[in-house]
């Protein structure tokens, strides 16, 4: 039986280095260096043909310990709600009006990177509060 040892979670978008360095100020994580011999990511690209010219970019947790987040450009923009969202956790632990203010806290943090509010999901009897948003080119995830 094979054991997992990575996961890279990857996202369609638009403009992948755009999406990838909003992440990068969600999550702390950080963007590669340009491949070897370039000095810049504009460097790399402009070496390229012109329809794989920003095609694609990825950012990691420099811990090491999250996922490598992988965005590949597509021409279609998205339609519906994601099948599958992240989760970033910033209220651990926390409950009721402590809970709230911190993700009201991150949620404004992440409004001011160009993220979108979508809704709140109040406590209730089994779930902790959540804060339901977008990222840049409206990619649902939770603030929690």
């Amino acid at each position: 039986m094979v054991s997992v040892k990575k996961v890279q979670v990857a996202f369609d978008c638009a403009e992948p280095e755009r999406v990838a360095r909003f992440w990068c100020e969600v999550l702390g994580y950080v963007a590669p260096s340009p491949p070897e011999g370039f000095a810049s990511w504009d460097d790399y690209n402009r070496s390229l043909p012109p329809e794989q010219r920003n095609s694609w970019f990825a950012c990691s947790d420099p811990s090491g310990a999250g996922p490598r987040l992988y965005f590949q450009r597509v021409p279609e923009g998205k339609v519906v709600k994601n099948r599958v969202h992240l989760d970033v956790r910033v209220a651990t632990g926390l409950v009721g009006a402590e809970r709230l203010a911190t993700l009201e806290a991150e949620c404004a943090r992440l409004i001011a990177l160009g993220a979108v509010r979508e809704r709140l999901l109040p406590a209730d009897e089994e779930n902790e509060s959540v804060i339901v948003m977008q990222d840049i080119e409206g990619n649902e995830f939770c603030l929690s």
